[in-house]
C-alpha cells in the first residue's frame, strides 16, 4: 500500500499532464465510492457539500472535528487520494492555519484547498500578506511531518464579483501569483468561466490552473486545450443530488408516482460497494 508522502506525490505529479487531473468533490463515504469505482484517480472534499449534509450552512460554520471526522471517514473508505476542502483554514492566523494542515494530515489526506476569504462582510477578502502567511504555515506544517501535502491556493475574487471584469482578473491574477510564491502547488479561480480569461491566466500564473466546473463552464476538453491542470465540481454534485430528491419529493406529493427513482443504484450494488 502506498504510503501518504507517496499518494502525496503521485497527486502532484498528476496536476502537470499529460491529461487534466478531473476531481470530482464528494461529501461523504458513498459518494467518496461512487467516483472511485467511476475510475477517477484522486477524489477531493467539497466542505460545503459536507457541512450541509450535517445540517450546516457553508462558511466554517461546521465544527472543526465534524468536518476533519467526516474527511477521516471519507479518506479510510479509498484507495485513491483525497485532497479535502478546509475552506479558509479553520482560523484567523497562520498558526490556526498550521494547526488545521496537521488535523488534515493526520485524517489521512494528502491535499487541501485553502481560501483567501476572511467571514467579514466589510471586507470579504484576506490581506494577500496575511493569506501568503498561511500558506507558508501549511506548508511548514506538512514538512515537519513529512508529508508533501499539496496546497490548493483559491482565491474567491470572482465569486464575490465586485469591480469591472479587467479589475477582477487583476486582482484575481496579482494574488494567485503571490500564492504561488508562497509555496502553492496550484492555484484556484473558481467563478472564471471565459475561455480568453482562463488562456491569459494559465500564461500569466505559470503553476497548475484549478477552475471550478458549473453550467456555462468551457468542457473538459476545451479546458485542457487552453493548459488548465485541473478542474474540480465543487458543491455541485452534492447539489444536484438536492435537486434530484427535491424533484422526487415533489413528485411523490403531486403525482404519487415514482419515476424519479428510475436509475437508482441497485440495493446489492451498494451493499457490495460499501463492504
Amino acid at each position: 500500500m502506498d504510503s501518504q508522502a507517496d499518494k502525496a506525490i503521485q497527486f502532484r505529479q498528476r496536476h502537470r499532464g499529460p491529461e487534466v487531473l478531473v476531481l470530482p468533490n464528494t461529501w461523504d463515504v458513498a459518494s467518496a465510492r461512487v467516483f472511485e469505482e467511476a475510475g477517477f484517480p484522486a477524489i477531493a472534499t467539497t466542505s460545503a457539500g459536507i457541512a450541509f449534509s450535517l445540517g450546516y450552512p457553508d462558511g466554517q460554520r461546521i465544527p472543526r472535528e465534524e468536518m476533519f471526522a467526516r474527511i477521516a471517514r471519507i479518506a479510510r473508505a479509498v484507495k485513491v487520494p483525497v485532497s479535502a476542502d478546509i475552506e479558509a483554514g479553520y482560523g484567523s492566523t497562520p498558526e490556526d492555519a498550521a494547526r488545521t494542515t496537521r488535523e488534515l494530515l493526520q485524517a489521512g489526506a494528502i491535499g487541501m484547498n485553502l481560501e483567501d476569504t476572511s467571514g467579514d462582510p466589510a471586507h470579504p477578502l484576506l490581506d494577500v500578506a496575511l493569506a501568503v502567511e498561511k500558506i507558508k504555515a501549511a506548508r511548514a506544517a506538512a514538512v515537519e511531518l513529512g508529508v508533501p501535502v499539496v496546497v490548493n491556493a483559491r482565491t474567491d475574487v470572482y465569486l464575490l464579483g465586485s469591480g469591472d471584469l479587467e479589475a477582477q482578473y487583476s486582482d484575481a491574477s496579482q494574488r494567485l501569483i503571490a500564492y504561488r510564491d508562497a509555496g502553492a502547488d496550484c492555484v484556484f479561480a473558481p467563478g472564471l468561466k471565459d475561455a480568453k480569461a482562463i488562456s491569459r491566466l494559465v500564461k500569466e500564473v505559470r503553476c497548475p490552473l484549478n477552475i471550478l466546473a458549473v453550467p456555462g463552464t468551457p468542457p473538459i476538453s476545451e479546458l485542457e486545450k487552453l493548459g488548465v491542470a485541473r478542474v474540480s465540481l465543487g458543491s455541485g454534485p452534492m447539489r444536484a443530488t438536492l435537486g434530484l430528491l427535491r424533484r422526487m419529493a415533489e413528485e411523490l406529493k403531486e403525482t404519487g408516482t415514482y419515476s424519479a427513482l428510475d436509475g437508482a443504484v441497485p440495493y446489492a450494488d451498494v451493499n457490495k460497494m460499501l463492504a
